[in-house]
């Protein structure tokens, strides 16, 4: 092959792979970085990126340079010369793709494998899935039970993902991690946040007809407010079932999401999605039921009585699952906020 027709063909090469690196670089195609998992699984997806570059710039420039060179010319009908195979070419073009591939598994496996290691002073945390909501629980701090995930920054935290009815799959994009909640299999998310901030939890796995609405969020905090946010959760379930503390009930009303949904005065909460909670003593009337007896079946079992105007399985059944320290705080907090 002659000189110029080399450096017609790197040059091509060169035009191709500034192209599609531009492509792949300057538009956002991943999400901020919220975890040292993400970093190993965004090198991967680098390291791949760039092989993938150099292999298409390579095709692209030899296709491009035979289009222009060996165009044929208007009216010519004639076959080409025979072309027999090159023994030395297809070892090559099998031998390089060969090592690219490997070289690929060796990294994803090594990512793989460091991703999944927790040191000894981990955090634990339950995650249970159910159509269509998030439940997150710490078996480390007596077991209390928030709606959205909370985090200390810094810290390796283990997930432990459990199913209640069909399958689900748990991801936060920011944390890189995705993982399957599936019935009666323990399965697992190992993360270590490292980025400040609220972050989306998304179910990836169409799980019925509420799928698209299975959202929550996940908050990393400093290691100190963690702590403090815990203990904080810990003395609300305390105070709450004891009878001594209005805040502190309110703090597990806000914590396990209800605020967005209802409208409640003495929280503050002005939802629109479910009934107005200050009306709650002339539902349970229309029930035909106690007040404290209505409130306990209507978080446990939402479904058991669907106030006028608002559709049935819109409110999620996970909260039947909370501590009973916390549903009694809650339902005292409720029955007396709201006569």
């Amino acid at each position: 092959m002659r000189r110029g027709s080399i450096l017609q063909l790197v040059g091509l090469g060169i035009l191709f792979g500034g192209l599609a690196t531009l492509v792949a670089v300057l538009i956002p195609w991943l999400p901020p970085v919220a975890s040292r998992q993400r970093d190993r699984i965004d090198f991967v997806f680098w390291f791949t990126t760039g092989i993938a570059i150099a292999v298409f710039a390579l095709v692209a420039a030899v296709i491009a340079y035979s289009l222009l060179k060996f165009r044929v010319k208007p009216d010519d009908d004639s076959d080409g010369p025979p072309i027999h195979g090159h023994t030395g070419i297809e070892i090559l073009w099998t031998a390089i793709p060969a090592v690219l591939v490997t070289a690929i598994s060796i990294v994803s496996g090594i990512v793989l494998v460091k991703n999944e290691q927790t040191p000894k002073d981990h955090l634990n945390v339950n995650v249970t899935a159910r159509q269509f909501a998030w439940t997150f629980s710490y078996p480390g701090d007596g077991n209390l039970t928030s709606a959205q995930l909370r985090l200390p920054v810094d810290k390796t935290v283990k997930l432990h993902l459990h199913a209640l009815d069909v399958i689900h799959s748990f991801w936060v994009p920011e944390f890189g991690q995705k993982q399957d909640a599936v019935p009666g299999l323990d399965t697992h998310v190992v993360v270590t946040p490292k980025r400040l901030g609220t972050f989306p939890v998304i179910c990836t796995e169409l799980c019925g007809l509420g799928h698209a609405v299975m959202r929550s969020w996940t908050t990393v905090m400093p290691r100190q407010d963690f702590v403090s946010w815990a203990n904080r959760q810990k003395g609300a379930a305390a105070g709450g079932a004891s009878g001594s503390g209005t805040a502190a009930a309110k703090t597990i009303f806000v914590n396990n999401g209800c605020n967005g949904c209802h409208t409640f005065k003495p929280a503050g909460a002005n939802g629109k999605v479910g009934p107005d909670l200050d009306k709650l003593s002339e539902s349970a009337k229309t029930a035909g039921q106690p007040l404290d007896d209505f409130i306990r079946q209507s978080i446990v079992d939402p479904n058991a009585y669907i106030a006028p105007g608002y559709p049935r399985g819109v409110m999620p059944e996970t909260f039947s699952s909370l501590p009973k320290e916390q549903l009694d705080a809650l339902v005292k907090y409720l029955s007396g906020g709201s006569k």
